[in-house]
C-alpha cells in the first residue's frame, strides 16, 4: 500500500527549499494556536518539547527528542494567534493559522530547509508528527510522534516521489 503523502516540496521566492503541510481543524484559531505555542500541547505532537519565550528574539529550549540532542532556538516572528516562526536545528519553522469558517482553522506548517537534501527526511518526520496532531485535534488518544509510526515507509515514499534526499536519517545509517 502506497503512503498517502501530504507534504509539498517547494522553492520559496528567496530560493530556499521548503516542505509545506496544510490541515483544517474543527477548532477556533485560538485553540489551534495553543497546539502550536503551549509546551505541554506541543509535547504531544512536536518531535521535541519546546519551551517558548513567545516574543520576537525569545529563546526556545528543545528537549526530549531521542534523535536530537537538547538545543536552543530563537523566535523570529509572532503575530498571535495567526503566525509563529522560529529557528530549529538550522531550519526555520513557520506556522500560519487562518480562520476558514465557524470555529474552523487552516493550519499551515512550512519547514524552510537549511539544505534541500533534508526534504524527504523532514517530510516523513512531519507526516508522523502531524498524524499525532490530527489525532489530538479529533480528541483521540495518540502516543505521540515517537511511538513507532511508519517513518521509514513514509521516508521511502518521499524518495520514490522524487523529493530531494541524501541527508543522514535516524535509524537508517
Amino acid at each position: 500500500m502506497a503512503a498517502d503523502l501530504t507534504g509539498t516540496y517547494l522553492t520559496l521566492d528567496d530560493g530556499r527549499p521548503a516542505v509545506r503541510f496544510s490541515r483544517t481543524y474543527d477548532h477556533p484559531v485560538e485553540r489551534v494556536w495553543q497546539f502550536v505555542t503551549d509546551a505541554d500541547e506541543l509535547a504531544q505532537w512536536f518531535p521535541s518539547r519546546a519551551d517558548i519565550d513567545l516574543r520576537p528574539g525569545g529563546a526556545i529550549a528543545f528537549s526530549g527528542d531521542p534523535n536530537m540532542p537538547e538545543s536552543t532556538g530563537r523566535v523570529l516572528t509572532v503575530h498571535a494567534p495567526r503566525h509563529l516562526s522560529f529557528e530549529w536545528g538550522g531550519d526555520e519553522l513557520h506556522f500560519d493559522l487562518e480562520e476558514v469558517g465557524d470555529k474552523r482553522t487552516r493550519f499551515t506548517l512550512t519547514n524552510v530547509l537549511q539544505a534541500a537534501d533534508t526534504a524527504a527526511r523532514n517530510g516523513a518526520g512531519w507526516e508522523v508528527c502531524l498524524a499525532a496532531l490530527d489525532a489530538k485535534a479529533r480528541g483521540e488518544r495518540s502516543e505521540g510522534p515517537q511511538a513507532g509510526a511508519p517513518w521509514k515507509e513514509l521516508y521511502q515514499a518521499y524518495i520514490d516521489a522524487g523529493i530531494p534526499s541524501g541527508a543522514p536519517a535516524p535509524g537508517m545509517d
